[in-house]
């Protein structure tokens, strides 16, 4: 059995491999139908293989909530981190190409740490933090040595820049709506959503914010003329397919795992590997050569998360630790409901006694 300090971050890597191998499925799937398509259908088979999974394990497909508070948390994440974040971030990689993309998209711990710490109180030991910044510096050395070549300067570089801060930003705010969705640190454990039950609520509600980008994405086809041959079209479904099973529905379900057990800041680190783990196919996949430096800032990212993984056992060293996966509070400590008071997902101690009457 995995410890519970390790949960987490095992979590988190996990994700970050299953989403190196979505990229690969996506990318393919996109030069066959196109990416509002591949958005489209990724989210809609997402659906369907997380639904099945929650019938077979809970009897049920549809999770059983009854917190308006767990309701629009994860409504909101589903939004935000799956319609907002990934609309932008394509639109990034277009406009100032994935590069660069990326390379601002390792901002999107830090933007975890301020939420994580602002908003749910949480707490992040100096091992823990020392750690996220090694791995950081690591996915960002492996992202600026994978590709060396100038890219042609954009007409549109400020819109890119905007675009990708969007989705920068959006992704760990998902990441905190999704915890908050759960009940984590504010319902009792047995009031809380399981992350799989998470995982199908928020994708949900990701398909219906598609909705009017498909709709746009539709008329401008017509207006173009633009058509695709059936044997691509039903081989980019498959890609599709494929890539769904391993990133919206495996790795997706396994960041909210990561999420659950760990401060969405060292989460959200975890998250952020696909780089560095993309390296060992890029060479037969994208004809790329890896160099020294690349394999090295991949070291280093590593060696940043083996630090992550063990910060609890560190802080303990010195005394420091509150017991929790890289130094997050106890559950006594957290922000949990008592009998006749409304719970506050966004610390506190809890809230004012409950009006079930509407006096």
């Amino acid at each position: 059995m995995i410890p519970e300090n390790l949960v987490g971050p095992a979590a988190g890597v996990a994700a970050s491999a299953f989403w190196v191998l979505t990229s690969i499925f996506f990318t393919a799937a996109g030069h066959k139908i196109g990416a509002t398509a591949v958005n489209t259908l990724r989210l809609i088979f997402a659906v369907l293989f997380l639904g099945s999974t929650h019938l077979i394990l809970y009897g049920t497909p549809v999770p059983h909530i009854t917190n308006l508070t767990q309701w629009g948390a994860l409504a909101l994440s589903g939004f935000i981190g799956l319609t907002i974040c990934d609309q932008a971030l394509f639109s990034a990689f277009l406009d100032i190409g994935p590069r660069r993309a990326l390379l601002l998209m390792t901002s999107s711990p830090i933007w975890a740490l301020i939420f994580g710490t602002v908003f749910l109180s949480e707490h992040v030991n100096r091992y823990a933090l020392l750690g996220m910044g090694i791995t950081i510096a690591g996915i960002v050395w492996v992202v600026l040595e994978r590709q060396q070549s100038t890219e042609p300067k954009s007409k549109h570089e400020l819109r890119g820049f905007l675009l990708v801060m969007v989705a920068a930003i959006s992704q760990p705010l998902g990441t905190m709506f999704s915890k908050v969705g759960m009940g984590v640190s504010w319902l009792p454990e047995d009031q809380q959503l399981s992350p799989l039950s998470a995982t199908l609520v928020r994708m949900v509600f990701g398909l219906f914010g598609m909705v009017p980008i498909v709709l746009v994405s539709v008329q401008m086809a017509k207006r173009s003329g633009t058509t695709r041959e059936k044997a691509h079209r039903n081989l980019g479904i498959l890609f599709a397919a494929a890539g769904a099973f391993a990133g919206p529905f495996l790795g997706v379900w396994l960041s909210l795992v990561a999420i659950k057990f760990s401060p969405i800041g060292v989460a959200q680190t975890m998250l952020s590997l696909s780089p560095v783990m993309i390296l060992p196919f890029v060479g037969k996949l994208y004809k790329e050569r890896l160099n020294a430096a690349a394999i090295l800032g991949a070291c280093v990212a590593v060696g940043g998360v083996a630090l992550i993984a063990f910060s609890s056992d560190l802080d303990k060293q010195t005394g420091d630790a509150p017991g929790h996966p890289a130094g997050q509070s106890t559950p006594e400590h957290r922000s949990q409901s008592k009998p006749g008071e409304v719970a506050s997902p966004f610390g506190g101690d809890g809230g004012q006694p409950a009006d079930l009457n509407g006096d």
